[in-house]
């Protein structure tokens, strides 16, 4: 059987950044409960609403070789219920209450969140509580939740045009790091893993140690930090983690491949290392994302898609991960353009941003999208530097 297919071309690049520092002027109160559970609690009376978050710190860089893809397998099983939730009803009792829920798991973090009608407070704390004490970790949800995963597998990277690129991109970034493989993992090890493996991961990571709850919205406070009390004090604190101290060399040079895959129009797709998200230069990161690639008067937008008609769409976007990440940059070729042409074109424009400083009306604009983004989560952005260097090794 032949299956014609075009080309990805990918670039794996060294940039560093300016810094951009956030500020935020979110009044809010946090502290830690004897078991080592960190609590935010930021009170807002706008709307007679609450969100209920439980972030845990773990994600796909804390799984073990052969293991991979448990983070993101655990966001789907702990859905599942509990020694007091019936099985497949936990997202029943959300909603029945008018609440909406969902889960996301990245490299570094696992986040559940409920939202809900004010007056069910408690309900969501409840429900958290569950998750973390006793959630039903067995076959059951396990082979339930195996189908589950291998058709979100199916649907969000095997059957998406160009969605192959996150493994391709990382695996070849990455050599020593568990950066290197993706969160959805490999379904070969999930088969692979027997309950036992799977009680054990929750054991290590579901504790309140391991874990942030924060609370936003319509609460009268004493009466949110009873609930708290009753409802995660008493949980046991478990075990201490081992972290991953596996440090990525830097790279040697460039690094370049060719990957065929089934799509219509070629692609090329650059990768630049970039600080972790904890130092202030991962917010240039977003400065840049916004000067270069949001909306039609971004720079690659009227330079490559409007005036040079050699994209049908170029974009950038960071991965900010918590060891350093990746700020991605994508371009699908226009019919005529051949990928090295594109490429000059996106090198020419970020060379731009290296070599001279924004003019003021561009800045003004940027940083009004920025800040106009940041008003929806009450935290406005600082620019305190105004240059941006990119280091090729």
């Amino acid at each position: 059987m032949y299956i014609q297919m075009k080309k990805i071309m990918l670039s794996v690049l060294l940039a560093g950044g300016a810094a951009m520092h956030a500020q935020t002027n979110i009044a809010f109160e946090e502290y830690d409960l004897d078991n080592g559970l960190h609590v935010i609690l930021h009170e807002d009376h706008s709307t007679p609403i609450v969100a209920v978050t439980v972030l845990y710190h773990v994600g796909s860089k804390d799984e073990k070789a052969g293991r991979t893809g448990f983070a993101h397998f655990f966001e789907h099983l702990m859905f599942e219920g509990s020694e007091n939730i019936d099985r497949g009803e936990y997202s029943k009792i959300v909603q029945s209450n008018g609440g909406t829920l969902n889960a996301n798991t990245t490299q570094d973090r696992t986040f559940y969140y409920e939202i809900l009608p004010s007056n069910q407070l408690e309900l969501g704390l409840w429900l958290e509580s569950e998750r973390m004490l006793h959630a039903t970790v067995d076959i059951k949800g396990v082979e339930t939740q195996r189908e589950v995963v291998k058709e979100e597998k199916r649907m969000r990277y095997d059957n998406q045009p160009y969605m192959t690129f996150i493994q391709n991109m990382f695996s070849r970034a990455y050599t020593q790091h568990p950066y290197a493989h993706t969160p959805i993992g490999s379904l070969e090890d999930l088969n692979a893993a027997q309950e036992s493996d799977f009680k054990d991961f929750y054991k290590t990571y579901y504790a309140p140690n391991n874990a942030t709850l924060s609370i936003a919205g319509d609460f009268d406070k004493a009466t949110l930090k009873g609930y708290i009390e009753k409802y995660f004090s008493t949980i046991p604190k478990g075990q201490t983690i081992v972290r991953n101290t596996i440090k990525e060399p830097a790279l040697a040079g460039p690094i370049t491949d060719t990957v065929y895959d089934n799509i219509q129009l070629p692609a090329i797709f650059l990768g630049y290392r970039i600080p972790p998200q904890t130092e202030e230069d991962s917010y240039a990161m977003r400065m840049l994302t916004t000067l270069l690639s949001d909306g039609q008067s971004s720079r690659f937008y009227k330079a490559i898609v409007d005036n040079k008609k050699q994209a049908v769409a170029v974009q950038a976007f960071p991965f900010d991960l918590e060891d350093g990440g990746l700020f991605i940059t994508l371009g699908i070729a226009n019919m005529g353009t051949d990928l090295p042409t594109l490429l000059g074109s996106i090198d020419e424009e970020i060379a731009k941003v290296r070599n001279n400083k924004i003019d003021d009306t561009e800045y003004t604009r940027v940083l009004n999208q920025l800040e106009n983004e940041e008003s929806r989560n009450h935290a406005p952005l600082k620019w305190v530097n105004e240059g941006t260097q990119h280091i090729l090794l």
